[in-house]
C-alpha cells in the first residue's frame, strides 16, 4: 500500500489535534501581552472533547474493554457524547448518550442526528443519584458488551490533553508560555495541559477559570468547595473535585460573570471574526484579567472549546438572553 501524502490523515481519527493557535489581536494589543487561543473547534467533531473521546475509547481498546460492536456509554454537557459518537461512527461502536434536557436543542439534535441512543434526564445535583454522570454509570453496568467512559474520573482524560494538547502549545510557542488559564468541567484539558507545562518550566502559571454557580474557584483559593451565583454556560463548572483535576497544579484562579463572558464571545466575533461558544467566553475573559495581573510581554495561552453553532438559540438570540436577566451586546455603530 502506498505510503501518504503530507497532510492526508487517517480518517476521522487522524484529524483530531494538530490545531493552530490563533493570536487575538484585539486583545492582545489592548494588554501588551500575547492572548493566544488553542482553536479546539477545528478538530473533526467540533470541540476540545474529541481528544478526550479518542484518548478514553483508545485505551478502553488497548485494555480489552471494548470489542466490536460494543457501546460506549456517557453522561455528558453533549461535546464529549458528540466527540464520542463520531469516533464510534468510525470504529464500529454504539454510542448511548445521557446528557441534562437543561442543554441546548442543537446539541441534543446533533447527537441525534448522528446516530446516538440519546436519553434527556433531568438537571440534579451530582449528590444525587439520578444526576446525568451517576445514571450513565448504572446504564453502562446493566447493559451487555457496554463501557462507560467515564470522562469525569478516566484518567485517559487528561493524559489525552499531557500527551497531544500541551506538547503542542510548548512546540507551537516554541516554549515561550508564561501563563495557561482554562475553565474545568471534568478537569481533563485544565490538568493534562497544565501538568505538562509544569513539567516543562515549573514557572508557568497555571490559571483556573471558573463560572459562578461552580464551587472550583473556592476550592482553588481556599480548599473549600462552596459556591454561589448561577451561570447559563454548558460544560464547565463543578461542585466536586474529579479525578483528573486531582492533583493538578493551580496557581492562581479566576471567576467570571455570564454578562462578561457574553461581551467577550460577541467582541471576538466582530473583531476576531470567530463565533465561538459560552465557555470560550469564560475561558478568554480570564486569560484578559490573567494578562493584566502579570502586565505587558507576556503570553498567555487559552482554549477556544466549540463554535457559536451549538448555542444559537441561546447566548446569539436576545430573547433567550432577557429571560436570563442578562443583556445582548449591541455592536457599536
Amino acid at each position: 500500500m502506498a505510503a501518504k501524502a503530507p497532510g492526508i490523515t487517517s480518517g476521522f481519527v487522524g484529524a483530531v489535534g494538530n490545531t493552530p493557535l490563533i493570536r487575538l489581536n484585539a486583545l492582545s494589543e489592548a494588554t501588551g501581552c500575547e492572548i493566544l487561543g488553542k482553536a479546539e473547534f477545528m478538530n473533526p467533531g467540533g470541540s476540545v472533547k474529541d481528544r478526550a473521546a479518542l484518548g478514553i475509547l483508545q485505551e478502553a481498546e488497548e485494555q480489552g474493554l471494548l470489542k466490536p460492536g460494543g457501546t460506549v456509554v456517557e453522561g455528558t454537557a453533549g461535546n464529549t457524547g458528540i466527540g464520542l459518537t463520531h469516533l464510534c461512527n468510525a470504529r464500529g461502536y454504539k454510542a448511548l448518550i445521557v446528557i441534562p434536557e437543561t442543554q441546548s436543542a442543537e446539541k441534543i439534535g446533533l447527537l441525534r442526528s448522528l446516530g446516538a441512543e440519546v436519553r434527556t434526564v433531568p438537571a440534579v445535583p451530582y449528590r444525587d443519584p439520578n444526576n446525568y454522570v451517576r445514571l450513565s454509570g448504572r446504564i453502562a453496568e446493566e447493559t451487555p458488551g457496554a463501557v462507560w467512559a467515564n470522562q469525569f474520573d478516566n484518567l485517559a482524560n487528561r493524559r489525552a490533553h499531557f500527551n497531544t494538547t500541551g506538547p503542542e502549545i510548548w512546540e507551537q510557542t516554541g516554549g515561550q508560555v508564561d501563563a495557561w488559564v482554562a475553565a474545568t468541567g471534568t478537569g481533563g484539558t485544565y490538568a493534562g495541559v497544565a501538568l505538562y507545562l509544569k513539567e516543562q518550566n515549573p514557572k508557568v502559571r497555571c490559571v483556573l477559570a471558573d463560572p459562578y454557580g461552580s464551587a472550583l474557584y473556592s476550592w482553588a483559593i481556599s480548599g473549600q468547595l462552596a459556591s454561589d451565583g448561577s451561570s447559563i454556560t454548558e460544560g464547565i463548572g463543578n461542585s466536586r473535585v474529579t479525578a483528573n483535576l486531582e492533583g493538578a497544579p493551580i496557581d492562581d484562579a479566576v471567576r467570571i460573570h455570564d454578562q462578561a463572558a457574553l461581551t467577550t464571545i460577541y467582541h471576538l466575533l466582530w473583531q476576531e471574526g470567530l463565533f465561538l461558544g459560552g465557555s470560550v467566553g469564560i475561558n478568554v475573559a480570564a486569560a484578559v484579567k490573567t494578562a493584566r495581573r502579570l502586565g505587558p510581554g507576556h503570553t498567555i495561552v487559552t482554549v477556544l472549546c466549540d463554535s457559536g453553532d451549538r448555542y444559537r438559540s441561546r447566548l446569539y438570540d436576545g430573547q433567550w438572553l432577557s429571560s436570563k436577566g442578562l443583556e445582548q451586546p449591541v455592536r457599536a455603530a
